[in-house]
């Protein structure tokens, strides 16, 4: 037999070694740091699509104040 059923490198990817509290379910500190790193990530998000959104706003606004304001002048 040419071929070598030893070498199994590269045939099932590589698994990440578990630690005692990992195997036992007790999980780890760093599913929990993740966790809040996740969670700091969605507030920032949210955080600039509201500056985004108000500034958008702010910028269509600003035309039609113009807008507005050029015939009341007119009129007086």
């Amino acid at each position: 037999m040419a071929k070598s059923r030893n070498n199994l490198l590269g045939v099932g990817g590589q698994r990440k070694k578990l630690s005692r509290a990992d195997q036992q379910g007790a999980g780890s500190a760093r599913t929990a740091d993740r966790k809040v790193a996740e969670d700091k990530k969605q507030e920032l998000v949210r955080k600039m699509r509201e500056r985004a959104e108000a500034q958008a706003a702010t910028t269509a606004a600003e035309p039609g104040e113009q807008d507005g304001a050029s015939p009341s002048a007119a009129q007086s």
